[in-house]
């Protein structure tokens, strides 16, 4: 799998709302190997969309598209200077339920000092427990970048169920994990909470 994230401060959030929906409708349909995307906006303005695809190939396919060229130009002046992208295939999907069927997003970003000892860490975690340790997660994302850059996408099935969750003693071998993660940060890691997120996939 391809994930792309992209984010900016955005002016007017009903309208990058209403390009995506015009997006999905419209290019959609053509775009070969899109799998899926999901988009929010913060309250404090800052929009995120994070677009799965197949394959590296079919992200550079559909972006060569003249159409996809004309709605980007048609989009870009939404946003409050130049957005940011990260594109990676450095990407680990957990499934525990639908994620188009979140009431609530979060997206995680932070950089890490020592990339291959933090992807061990991640590989270490018991993805079986989550389920159990917290059943209002949907689904996770987590996409990675050779400078250790990386970016966790959670799904909720809403924002109630997610507090009520953070509030939950985590079994201890994860909170070892966690705790190495959070000594090898560069920084402390930022958050985006996305209430009313569009939640887009190919069916």
């Amino acid at each position: 799998m391809f994930a792309q994230v992209i984010q900016g401060r955005t002016t007017d959030t009903e309208a990058v709302f209403s390009a995506v929906e015009d997006w999905v409708a419209q290019l959609s349909p053509a775009a070969e190997g899109w799998l899926g995307s999901t988009t929010g906006v913060t309250d404090d303005g800052w929009f995120v969309t994070v677009v799965r695809f197949e394959s590296a190939d079919a992200a550079r396919r559909n972006s060569d598209r003249p159409e996809q060229g004309r709605w980007w130009e048609g989009v870009r002046h939404l946003f409050e200077g130049e957005p940011a992208f990260l594109d990676s295939e450095d990407v680990t999907v957990d499934l525990f339920g639908d994620p188009d069927r979140a009431g609530f997003v979060q997206v995680m970003q932070g950089q890490t000092t020592d990339l291959e000892r933090a992807r061990e860490l991640v590989r270490q975690m018991p993805r079986e427990r989550l389920a159990e340790y917290r059943p209002d997660v949907l689904a996770t994302m987590r996409i990675g970048s050779d400078d250790g850059r990386w970016v966790q996408v959670t799904w909720f099935t809403s924002e109630d169920e997610a507090r009520e969750g953070e509030r939950r003693e985590p079994p201890a071998e994860w909170r070892e994990v966690v705790e190495e993660l959070t000594r090898l940060a560069k920084e402390p890691p930022t958050y985006l909470d996305l209430r009313g997120p569009l939640l887009h996939s190919r069916r």
